[in-house]
């Protein structure tokens, strides 16, 4: 693959590399300097991509092993002055579906962001999260079902 086949398909897919930061990071500058990173690694090591039509999870999986990082160093930091982490969403998303994403355990929301929102297959979820395919179906099936309880719960108290 060439340089320019590789900056067209990443350019063609950073929609989706920011919104699966955006499961990860709170932060907006946290999330543009993990998708940044990853494309930067992603060009870098672009040789030693085996198989040109895995680019996509090859590439998502550089990024959430650059927000898993991002976090990490996060926690080292001591802020003074912080405020409650604020989530942006896209001017077309919908808030509260948005918000009920958020809600999730950490464990189910990646999978179901990756699945649900971004299309991938089960079998590419589970290469992109190394996980199994049956450990992957359990999560989703959870966070289906924990999605179903928020929903729940809304009603009632509406």
């Amino acid at each position: 693959m060439t340089q320019a086949e590789f900056a067209g398909r990443v350019v063609a897919m950073q929609d989706t590399l920011y919104r699966v930061s955006c499961t990860i990071l709170p932060q907006l500058c946290d999330r543009e300097d993990a998708v940044q990173s990853a494309i930067e690694k992603a060009l870098r090591k672009r040789r030693l991509l085996r198989n040109d039509a895995s680019l996509e999870a090859w590439l998502t999986r550089i990024l959430i092993n650059e927000c898993y990082t991002l976090l990490r160093r996060r926690k080292r930091e001591t802020l003074f002055d912080t405020l409650p982490p604020q989530r942006e969403t896209a001017a077309d998303a919908r808030p509260d579906v948005y918000q009920l994403f958020t809600s999730l355990e950490e464990t189910y929301r990646l999978p179901m962001v990756l699945y649900y929102v971004e299309g991938y297959s089960v079998e590419e979820c589970a290469r992109m999260l190394h996980l199994g395919k049956n450990t992957l179906k359990s999560r989703l099936h959870r966070g289906r079902q924990q999605l179903r309880n928020s929903i729940d719960l809304e009603e009632v108290r509406s």
